[in-house]
């Protein structure tokens, strides 16, 4: 049963996961949106951003509020400053976890591919090839920016994520298969259900992000008021003193809640921060 606390105070420190949350379907920011944030920075709360992206990938966010937050970036591996362009901090899998782990992945999951991201000093160090596949890797999104390379090349330096795709499976079967075998060694979550799981670093999830800008705020976690719709978002819902999932949310993050808005097409988002702050 969700536990819902509508009454509480105001919150000073308000985390959205980016796709599937604070986006709509266009993966754009909505003025009813973007106008509540702008209320609650100016009131003096702090707004973050938490997601699975990479810092590269902040930018068109980061445009269509009018304002650069703060950003947990790769599931928590990365806290990025957008507004300066620099990352702040980074945990990686080292090389021998990685290839232990794309063993296991190699022969439990057969024909699925892999991929690394890894960071640099800002979101566009062109000195670190940032995203890296091995040949023929079928990619979950439109767009993207990788460099294919060999197997044993992604594999070759520390990464933030290791990507493993198979997209005849769902997200959920492969984590089941591999999760066990992993153990305590690495976290394994996915961002979407289709044939995608993405492996950090023992640890590290968005909460363990969350919680590093939050002691740099000096802000509880009973401050927290976070938003999110995927398995990944989950251990970041259970931290914030409220935790919110949207109407479109993954079963987990409905589960994990204390609350369920609309989705992220009706501005759930904005739907609750405007008990706190006018739009």
């Amino acid at each position: 049963m969700q536990r819902r606390n509508l009454d509480r105070a105001k919150p000073r420190l308000v985390a959205s996961d980016v796709d599937g949350t604070l986006l709509d379907n266009d993966e754009k920011v909505a003025p009813r949106t973007k106008a509540v944030i702008r209320s609650l920075v100016a009131d003096g709360a702090t707004f973050v951003l938490a997601t699975g992206r990479p810092p590269r990938w902040i930018e068109p966010v980061v445009d269509g509020l009018g304002y650069a937050p703060m950003a947990v970036c790769g599931n928590g591996a990365v806290i990025y400053d957008s507004d300066s362009d620099r990352v702040l901090s980074s945990r990686s899998l080292d090389v021998e976890t990685l290839a232990w782990v794309a063993e296991l992945a190699l022969q439990t999951i057969p024909g699925c591919g892999l991929a690394a991201e890894r960071v640099g000093e800002s979101a566009h160090d062109a000195a670190t090839p940032q995203f890296v596949s091995s040949p023929g890797y079928q990619h979950a999104w439109l767009n993207p920016d990788n460099t294919e390379t060999s197997s044993e090349e992604v594999l070759a330096a520390p990464a933030i994520k290791l990507l493993i795709r198979q997209p005849s499976a769902t997200s959920e079967a492969m984590r089941q298969v591999l999760e066990p075998l992993v153990g305590t060694r690495a976290d394994i979550t996915y961002s979407t259900n289709n044939g995608l799981i993405e492996i950090s670093a023992p640890g590290v999830t968005k909460a363990s992000g969350l919680d590093l800008l939050a002691e740099r705020f000096g802000i509880a976690h009973s401050e927290i008021v976070a938003f999110g719709d995927m398995p990944n978002d989950v251990p970041m819902l259970t931290l914030a003193g409220h935790g919110v999932a949207m109407g479109n949310a993954h079963a987990d993050a409905l589960a994990a809640a204390d609350e369920v808005t609309a989705s992220n097409q009706d501005c759930g988002v904005a739907v609750v921060l405007e008990r706190w702050w006018s739009a």
